[in-house]
């Protein structure tokens, strides 16, 4: 308990914890060094010839409502904004624009204070940061959240300030606020490119996108074009149809359907690619979203995957990877229930069950981030079960067991499994916005 980790005399503890512990019992531990079949994965990896230039992959980033969808509405022609829930992005979106200055990659991301997580990824998958401010609210908390992420992630950025055209517009106090932040503008003796935009009307798009061409150069972008696709999750999802889908973007090589990879804890052959248009491709090479198939389960938003070659390797690291997994929730099923028992035995607190279902892993990360800081004195939060997809009766009757109200964002429960809900009085209670959701919460 001075560690601040409560166990029992029958509990396993993890290796850096008991180090720690050995340690203050006044002893020296030596680690055992167990050989990995995870560290031979560089081995199923391997590129020849030279490295070839590659288009830039960049992403919008900025508070919430400053017009960064709209902005790549204006860029691609697309009307994507008015489709989304609020009107605000609530998960990674990744698409490719053809413009005058070449192809480029833009990763949409939320400026809900909510998605810290998916902006940090959006941050660390990209080259450039495209740093939206709208000129009427300057800077916001999650506009320095988001110069932090491109920051640690040692990437530059360009300030695209937006809603120049509308009163109350005041480009100078932009510039001030954010030199503040170490974004000093050029004209001001500084590195950094800003470029006025109004995105709804589609000024000053050319000007950015020139921009975004003349940072790319200076970055010198390359990668293998040939060889086995490696890249990052951006985001994950179940589909009608489709099973368990998966935003990916590509990094180096080249990924083709049929493709066996790696990812996360599974091993698995590619059905299909798609692109942001519901176009099937054959193939997609570095700096290429696509949308594949053929996936057990959703991998978690943020895992690398890696096309292999030898299937029976590969098949061990998923399995030392699962092995790894499983320890680690037993380990933190065993300090929840310790937790619950002290606080029972110390306070009357109302211990809150919940099964949290999501449409994506960016949304369902977003959620239990938030939830973590859903403070209360008197009641404690208990995420019995937590997944992508839709309510089915297996979440029905784990409510039951548990006696836990279900919580369904931008899903639904089937039919069979309403019916089973009402039946036993299980509450469900559905969101398509975070901050309702939150709200939601504050009421139960």
């Amino acid at each position: 308990m001075d560690m601040g980790v409560m166990a029992t005399v029958n509990q396993t503890l993890d290796q850096d914890t008991a180090i720690l512990l050995t340690e203050e019992m006044g002893h020296q531990a030596e680690p055992a060094q167990e050989e990995l079949a995870e560290d031979k994965l560089d081995e199923l990896v391997t590129y020849e010839g030279t490295e070839e230039v590659r288009n830039p992959v960049i992403s919008v980033l900025g508070h919430v409502d400053h017009g960064k969808t709209t902005l790549l509405d204006s860029i691609r022609n697309t009307n994507v904004t008015k489709q989304e829930e609020g009107g605000i992005t609530q998960k990674i979106g990744a698409y490719q624009a053809d413009t005058k200055q070449g192809t480029m990659t833009f990763i949409d991301t939320p400026g809900h204070a909510a998605f810290s997580e998916v902006r940090a990824r959006g941050a660390n998958s990209t080259d450039i940061v495209i740093l939206v401010v709208a000129a009427d609210d300057g800077l916001q908390p999650q506009t320095e959240e988001a110069i932090s992420h491109a920051n640690a992630a040692e990437v530059p950025i360009i300030v695209a300030v937006n809603k120049i055209d509308l009163e109350g517009a005041d480009l100078e106090r932009v510039k001030n606020e954010l030199s503040s932040k170490e974004l000093v503008p050029e004209d001001w003796g500084g590195n950094t490119q800003f470029i006025s935009v109004s995105a709804l009307k589609g000024e000053g798009i050319d000007a950015l996108l020139e921009a975004v061409s003349l940072e790319a150069e200076v970055l010198e972008l390359k990668a293998h074009h040939n060889g086995p696709a490696h890249g990052v999750v951006l985001d994950s999802s179940t589909e009608k149809g489709r099973g368990a889908v998966a935003t990916v973007l590509v990094q180096e090589g080249t990924l083709k359907a049929g493709d066996m990879i790696l990812v996360g804890e599974q091993t698995k052959k590619i059905r299909s690619l798609v692109d942001e248009n519901s176009k099937s491709l054959k193939s997609a090479g570095p700096s290429v979203p696509v949308l594949i198939s053929g996936l057990d389960s959703p991998p978690k938003a943020g895992e690398d995957f890696v096309v292999v070659t030898s299937e029976k390797m590969a098949k061990e690291i998923s399995t030392e990877r699962s092995k790894r997994a499983r320890e680690s929730r037993l380990a933190r099923q065993q300090i929840t229930n310790l937790e619950s028992l002290f606080d029972s035995e110390l306070s009357k607190v109302i211990k809150l069950n919940l099964v949290i279902k999501a449409d994506t892993h960016g949304s369902l990360e977003a959620i239990l981030g938030s939830l973590k800081n859903f403070a209360s004195e008197e009641v404690r939060l208990n995420i019995v079960h937590d997944s992508v997809g839709g309510i089915n009766n297996n979440d029905v009757n784990l409510a039951i067991t548990t006696h836990a109200s279900i919580i369904g964002f931008n899903v639904r429960a089937d039919s069979s499994s309403k019916k089973l809900a009402e039946a036993e009085s299980i509450d469900i209670s559905y969101y398509g916005i975070i901050y309702d959701l939150l709200d939601g919460l504050k009421k139960l």
